[in-house]
């Protein structure tokens, strides 16, 4: 520890920190631009002059470490002197054109301008103009703003991975602009914004919409992954205008990916639904609420009556709340039947019963920095968890080493130091081979129920891998979202459980959705002798409560899982949004309450169970669902729906004051993990696009127009591409056993030979049917 004195006062700093953290350890402010805690020391503002004692001039307090009896005056009239010069300078070319700039109210700029600046300028040549870039739908540029502090180039290549926006020229004449004929693709990007300390670079979708002043401000939960980043929701009218980060070190820092902040246009699309409706005949009808509980309670009790509650079930998206997902179970099981699943996309429930608790995380997220050796095993890894790859990103820098086994080679912009990139019939295999691995070089038997899958020799890859994870202290072994919606789902659990159990690893699945924990939490799952969602979608029952759901995107079974909803005698859809499809398979349309306009709770990956409340009033006659729930469990004469608040509903599912929440754990206690043999064929890969995700985020125009949005394609790697004499361009006919779907055939190097990379949940490809498929492209 070092002593230092900051204007008068007496402190102990750590060797290596800067007279800029020392003052903010004491709370002295000192004026900065280019400074951020989170990014590289630029130095290049040069705001934060300060004086230091038998220095020969200021120096910014940013860039200068501290030593020992070290005296440091931040106010000093030689300190401020140099802060007014340079606040002179950052105003020569600066349009000052507050009244009609989006960052007007909080801006550093103008803050700073009042303290620092003079009344009027002594510059009276003509300003520089600098003409804007176009980085894309999500970030609006009026770059003669920007006062060069490089914190929007710093960001995207040392936290988004990429460096997208670089400093060209030099002087006055300097410019940050993107390469050329690029946007700024990172699924990131938003954060350059927060981090603009002037309006340079402002929100595309916000512009003009509000000024900051009139915004009520509140706290959310992100419901579109399995981070649950913490959000500050900004409201006009009770209309959502913007979606802002509220820092928490422990989840999602002081960051936002795209999707969490972007996404709330959809809350405000026209597509919402906001009056009750039924069918009759072959036309929908508003009615009141009362008519349409009624309704759907004496049809529903009917139909459950005359065909058995064993052809009802219930459908849950995974990103409902805590309150939403238990009472939908409470209501199928009070009505006699155990088809309850909020698994939509899943197609091996092999691990029910066997498993010994709800599938989390293993570990803390804010454990990543410590972690020094982790085998990711089928994601998607950045465009499925942003921020948790942005957290390994970091980590990498610090000495980690990750490997992943997948079919695709993703850039995620972080080094990959061993690889195995098998075809989806082949990933159980590859795993097994590095579980021999460890065993082999450990000297250690497996277990006997994995003999089976267990390889005569192990590859070359495999081989890398398992020494990776032998010369670890703190690893760590993640399943991914591809490895969940695997059809050998269970058996790459339980071959991953036994590779950790060797090396001393944290073992955890990262988790799809908000409520990829919660949902097993709230018991939202089939006990024995229930149905899951694959046996449901499958069998045509003949009533289901769909809780928003939008079967055809939502399901992995798509155009498939629609024509049996549709087959049902009476469908309840309980949904924050219109559309063709539920009208097409609806009976009744109970409009809920997204989670801006509803309390609830997600439980996130880490087992963290953050509950929110509602930060807009609901439009029209919207409800939150869990209300809905209970007064559907009141109508149909069902015991336990007496509830006031959605607190006296989560108090009956969860202990919050239990940091992680019980219940977690990952074992499979008694699997059998048979072999299964290749299909023969062009095997699909096939993932969910991060803007394709929920209903909410689908209905984003902006995420929409960005490179992520686009519509799917056919992608194949070279080999695969000339040995099918397709090229790349060319118009095909993707068939499966379920439908086919017309397509533009793309190159895609990063994909395994033999594969084709086709995306789900897209009403293009919906026909294909399930995200595991043997497929043939016809040119057309």
């Amino acid at each position: 520890m070092l002593e230092i004195e900051i204007d008068g006062k007496q402190l102990q700093v750590a060797d290596g920190s800067t007279v800029m953290d020392a003052a903010n350890q004491i709370g002295a402010y000192i004026p900065h631009f280019c400074y951020h805690k989170k990014l590289s020391i630029a130095a290049n503002c040069r705001m934060c002059l300060v004086q230091v004692e038998k220095a020969p001039k200021p120096l910014p307090a940013c860039a200068t470490p501290v030593t020992n009896g070290m005296k440091v005056w931040t106010k000093s009239e030689a300190a401020v002197k140099a802060q007014k010069g340079v606040m002179e300078f950052l105003l020569i070319n600066h349009p000052l054109d507050c009244p009609i700039c989006d960052q007007g109210g909080e801006c550093q700029l103008q803050d700073l301008a009042v303290g620092y600046g003079e009344s009027k300028s002594r510059y009276q040549e003509e300003k520089r103009v600098v003409f804007n870039k176009n980085l894309g739908p999500l970030v609006a540029t009026d770059m003669t703003r920007c006062i060069h502090c490089t914190r929007c180039v710093r960001f995207t290549q040392e936290i988004a991975g990429l460096m997208e926006l670089g400093q060209a020229f030099r002087g006055e004449h300097s410019e940050i602009m993107p390469f050329v004929e690029k946007t700024v693709d990172s699924e990131l990007s938003g954060n350059i914004i927060d981090l603009c300390p002037v309006g340079a670079l402002t929100s595309k979708p916000f512009r003009f919409a509000a000024r900051t002043w009139e915004l009520a401000r509140r706290k959310s939960v992100s419901p579109h992954d399995s981070l649950g980043s913490n959000l500050i929701v900004q409201v006009k009218h009770d209309v959502v205008k913007r979606v802002l980060p509220l820092e928490n070190e422990a989840i999602n820092e002081c960051w936002l990916s795209d999707r969490d902040r972007f996404s709330y246009e959809g809350l405000n699309s026209a597509q919402r639904l906001t009056k009750p409706m039924i069918r009759q005949g072959d036309s929908w009808q508003e009615c009141d609420w009362q008519s349409a509980l009624e309704f759907a309670a004496t049809r529903l009790k009917a139909v459950v009556a005359a065909a058995g509650p064993d052809n009802f079930g219930a459908l849950v998206a995974p990103n409902a709340t805590v309150e939403e997902l238990y009472l939908a179970q409470k209501l199928v099981r009070g009505l006699g039947s155990d088809n309850i699943d909020f698994r939509l996309r899943q197609s091996d429930f092999s691990a029910d019963g066997v498993a010994q608790g709800a599938p989390w995380l293993g570990m803390p997220v804010a454990g990543v920095a410590e972690l020094n050796r982790l085998l990711v095993v089928g994601s998607f890894f950045r465009k499925d968890h942003p921020l948790l790859a942005q957290r390994v990103r970091q980590a990498a820098k610090r000495g980690l080493k990750v490997a992943s086994i997948h079919p695709t080679a993703d850039d995620w912009l972080l080094p990959v130091a061993a690889r195995m990139q098998p075809k989806p019939s082949e990933m159980l295999a590859a795993l097994a081979a590095v579980l021999k691995a460890v065993a082999d070089g450990q000297g250690k038997s497996v277990d006997a129920s994995l003999a089976g899958v267990l390889p005569a020799d192990v590859p070359a890859d495999a081989k890398a891998i398992a020494d990776l994870l032998l010369s670890g202290e703190k690893l760590a072994i993640w399943l991914g979202n591809f490895a969940a919606q695997h059809p050998q789902a269970a058996s790459l659990r339980r071959v991953a459980q036994e590779i950790a159990a060797l090396t001393g690893a944290s073992f955890g699945v990262i988790g799809e959705a908000a409520n990829s924990v919660g949902g097993y939490l709230a018991g939202a799952v089939p006990a024995k002798g229930g149905k899951n969602a694959s046996v449901m979608l499958g069998e045509s029952l003949k009533s289901y409560v769909l809780v928003n759901v939008e079967p055809s995107l939502d399901c992995a079974a798509g155009d498939a899982a629609r024509a049996a909803v549709a087959g049902a005698d009476f469908v309840v859809s309980l949904s924050a949004f219109d559309s063709p499809e539920l009208r097409a398979i609806s009976h009744v349309m109970l409009p809920v309450s997204p989670f801006t306009e509803t309390s609830g709770t997600f439980v996130n990956a880490e087992g963290r169970a953050q509950s929110l409340v509602a930060v807009a009033k609901p439009q029209g006659d919207t409800r939150p669902a869990w209300k809905v729930l209970r007064v559907m469990g009141n109508l149909l004469s069902l015991d336990g729906f007496d509830y006031t608040d959605s607190e006296a509903v989560r108090a009956e599912v969860l202990d919050v004051t239990s940091a992680p929440v019980s219940g977690l754990n990952n074992a499979l206690d008694g699997l059998s993990v048979p072999t299964q043999a290749a299909p023969a064929g062009l095997e699909r890969v096939a993932e969910v696009p991060i803007y394709a995700t929920d209903s909410i985020v689908r209905r984003a125009p902006a995420l929409q127009r960005t490179r992520d949005g686009a519509a799917p394609v056919a992608g194949l790697s070279a080999a695969t591409m000339a040995s099918l004499g397709l090229n790349a361009g060319d118009a095909v006919v993707a068939k499966t056993g379920q439908g086919s779907a017309r397509l533009v055939v793309t190159t895609d190097d990063t994909l395994a030979d033999g594969c084709v990379r086709i995306a789900s949940a897209h009403e293009s490809t919906a026909a294909l049917g399930g995200l595991s498929a043997v497929v043939s492209l016809e040119r057309v």
